[in-house]
């Protein structure tokens, strides 16, 4: 069978730039969007360019020119799109609603990813505010895609490593704490954690498999699903001393939430679903779910103890 030709949008971001790498990896045909509003970020160019010397293809559009982004798309089978949804960068979700009426007017797209990979926005319906917001506006955009009948993949489902792992996720650091730990309430809750590569590795392997079409693809390599409390045993181990630990219940995880600007509000309100109420692990998959390492259970996927090496 061969390759879809895939457009990802937002290939110069965190995700981005891995899909683009996956996508070639994997033998695709791969176009990278470039929107012309660029400027002088050097760095963004300069990756483009590396894309492009790695053979991907880039194509100029933008969110402002409907009739740009309807040229991209049918340059294409599949669009995945890595669009940020961070509030502490930048958060665009609601920009891909244009990408859809784009897709729905070209006609000719076999499958659309939007930017998904956390947590299930369709089972965060009771999510604490203002960090809902980002739920919200996922499911505005699975709702346009639904209705304009656009063939779909989601894919969520874990925490990124470099963002949870490596801090032994901490809020307000990237890097592991050297004497004392924060935990929340008992460190038991049960965590999926993905190194950003295999995630792409994952996501781009979904694009061209039927058993995926119209399902929601769960991240859980079953190696990585830990609680925190493990996460951090982990962590000693490799360094060779335990850490001080203090325990937060939830209520006082919570207690200074309305003294913080507005992304720290939206970022605490995230690991409280993740740490104390286990969102990624309290459900089964379901008739419309998938889970990736069953599907591809050829992905050598990266243990969380190999990944914090890179930390010692």
């Amino acid at each position: 069978m061969s390759k879809s030709k895939v457009l990802v949008v937002g290939g110069t971001g965190y995700i981005g730039k891995r899909i683009v790498k996956a996508c070639l990896d994997q033998g695709h045909e791969t176009y990278v969007l470039q929107r012309p509003d660029i400027g002088l970020d050097i760095d963004k160019i300069q990756m483009l360019l590396s894309f492009k010397k790695q053979g991907a293809h880039l194509v100029e559009a933008s969110f402002s020119d409907h009739q740009s982004l309807v040229d991209a798309v049918k340059l294409v089978d599949v669009v995945i799109s890595t669009i940020s949804g961070v509030h502490f960068r930048s958060h665009n979700i609601l920009m891909q609603l244009k990408l859809v009426e784009a897709i729905k007017e070209a006609g000719n797209i076999k499958r659309f990813l939007p930017s998904e990979f956390g947590m299930d926005p369709a089972r965060m319906g009771n999510a604490l505010e203002p960090g809902r917001v980002t739920f919200d506006e996922k499911m505005t955009v699975r709702k346009a895609i639904e209705e304009a009948k656009v063939p779909f993949t989601y894919v969520c489902g874990c925490c990124f490593a470099g963002y949870f792992v490596g801090n032994l996720s901490q809020l307000g650091t990237l890097v592991p704490p050297r004497e004392k730990v924060y935990v929340y309430g008992n460190g038991n809750i049960k965590v999926v954690y993905a190194d950003e590569d295999d995630i792409a590795t994952y996501t781009v392997k979904t694009i061209d498999d039927p058993r995926t079409l119209n399902k929601t693809v769960y991240l859980r390599p079953p190696e990585n699903i830990l609680t925190q409390k493990q996460l951090i045993e982990k962590w000693e181990k490799l360094v060779g001393r335990e850490l001080e630990k203090c325990s937060i219940s939830a209520q006082d995880f919570l207690a200074p939430m309305k003294e913080l600007d507005y992304a720290s509000q939206v970022g605490v309100g995230h690991f409280y679903h993740i740490f104390y109420e286990g969102c990624l692990t309290n459900f089964e998959a379901g008739e419309d779910g998938k889970e990736a390492s069953e599907l591809y259970p050829e992905v050598q996927y990266t243990r969380m103890d190999s990944y914090l090496k890179i930390y010692a």
